[in-house]
């Protein structure tokens, strides 16, 4: 099979059995979900952890997600053109180097303890991490049949989910210290004292992060070394052509963009408030928390490789559906429910949530063909839904006097919203329909 490589030159894939030999690409690629996942999943244990080193309130310990998800918002586009005018591999690789820079800025942060400092650092990482994802989803999608991009794209996935079990456990080990002190407490703790505790606290995030970037930069030099093939989808004349407001007319992507949106929003609403609601709702220690918060990743990451199965059976969009309605029901007993009923809520709806980011992602680019990496653009700018709606969680928790429970009506209705998209928002129209107006 002739595809065209990084400079644009046809060069044959090597092939087995007269079928193209995509398996070490696809594992190289797969190596990326879990990295950026490991990413994210730190950023449950900054949350309560800064919140503490740094003195913060709710509100302002929500702006850790808000600067990693608002650089989805403002780095979608520059890393579509990106793709399109340095192929998958290089914007790789520039993605992993900018990842890598925003984790060694965690040193300073760590060193001053100046939280604007940390979610400088933060954006960088989700500057980096938006290149990877824009670059990653699509190309994971299309590196094989397009009937099983779904389960192409979940399996990969599933390695984010084994990074949603390992950050936690991370993070509990070497970054939370267990160490809880009331407001009273401090106030009477003598400065230099206070200071020194302080400073400690924000020191335990150098190690696991200084060993992140070095990790990332090793990763960079790997897939300079290695070839990978630029899979260029085949269009027809019908198509419409690439437009970055144009490629909207797919009825479809527009809903995946606002399903996304919601997604995220709900992912990580969930995941930011995990140690509280559970220090809170079942009356754990925040060590203990951490753990279960690696429980929840591991229920997560099983819901992923589970879903990946089912999705041979199953259509795609039917599953989302009915993991949406199950999301709901566990929602509410999150929020009204006592005791370690809330941590087994919370842990099922890890366990189906899984399927649904990169569910939505591939319902989202069917169809496409050459506008893959501009709907790809827009469904990773969607992700900005993890800037504003926890943001818009902590408000809430700190307007109802610190009711870690009551803000989880935010994911509640993310979740209506996407099983919208699961039952009818899914559906293609007609190509010559969209072309035509």
């Amino acid at each position: 099979m002739q595809v065209t490589n990084q400079t644009g030159d046809l060069h044959e894939v090597p092939t087995e059995g007269g079928k193209t030999n995509y398996l070490l690409p696809f594992i190289l690629i797969t190596s990326l979900f879990f990295l950026w996942g490991m990413a994210h999943n730190l950023d449950s244990i900054l949350i309560p952890h800064l919140k503490k080193a740094c003195e913060l309130n709710n509100r302002q310990s929500t702006l850790i997600d808000t600067s990693v998800f608002f650089a989805y918002f403002i780095m979608a586009i520059p890393a579509g053109m990106l793709i399109k005018r340095f192929g998958y591999k290089n914007s790789i690789i520039t993605g992993l180097l900018v990842f890598s820079a925003g984790a060694f800025l965690f040193v300073p942060a760590a060193n001053s303890r100046t939280y604007e400092l940390f979610l400088f650092a933060l954006f960088v990482i989700g500057c980096g991490l938006t290149i990877l994802e824009t670059s990653a989803n699509p190309y994971a999608a299309i590196l094989g049949p397009a009937e099983s991009s779904s389960k192409r794209l979940n399996l990969a996935a599933s390695f984010n989910g084994l990074a949603a079990m390992v950050a936690p456990i991370v993070g509990s080990l070497f970054i939370l210290s267990g160490k809880n002190h009331t407001p009273a407490q401090m106030a009477a703790m003598p400065e230099a004292e206070k200071a020194t505790y302080l400073l400690g606290e924000a020191a335990a995030v150098k190690m696991p992060y200084i060993i992140l970037g070095s990790v990332l930069v090793l990763v960079a030099i790997i897939f300079y070394f290695m070839h990978l093939p630029s899979m260029k989808p085949q269009h027809t004349e019908a198509e419409i052509k690439p437009g970055f407001f144009s490629v909207l007319k797919f009825r479809h992507l527009s809903w995946a963009v606002v399903a996304q949106f919601f997604y995220v929003g709900a992912q990580v609403c969930i995941t930011s408030f995990f140690i509280r609601i559970a220090q809170q709702g079942a009356h754990l220690d925040e060590k203990t928390a951490g753990y279960y918060l690696g429980v929840y990743g591991f229920l997560f990451m099983a819901g992923r490789f589970i879903g990946t199965f089912f999705l041979k059976f199953v259509k795609d969009y039917v599953l989302l559906s009915i993991y949406c309605g199950a999301s709901i029901i566990l929602c509410l007993l999150a929020i009204y429910g006592t005791g370690i009923v809330v941590i087994y809520a919370l842990g099922g709806i890890g366990f189906f949530m899984s399927i649904m980011f990169p569910t939505i992602f591939s319902l989202g680019l069917v169809g496409l063909k050459s506008n893959t990496e501009t709907g790809s653009s827009w469904l990773v700018m969607s992700i900005v839904g993890g800037a504003i709606l926890p943001y818009a969680m902590g408000t809430l928790i700190d307007m109802k006097h610190d009711d870690i429970q009551s803000g989880y009506i935010i994911p509640l209705v993310c979740f209506v919203i996407i099983l919208s998209f699961g039952l009818y928002g899914h559906k293609v129209k007609n190509v010559n329909q969209i072309v035509n107006g």
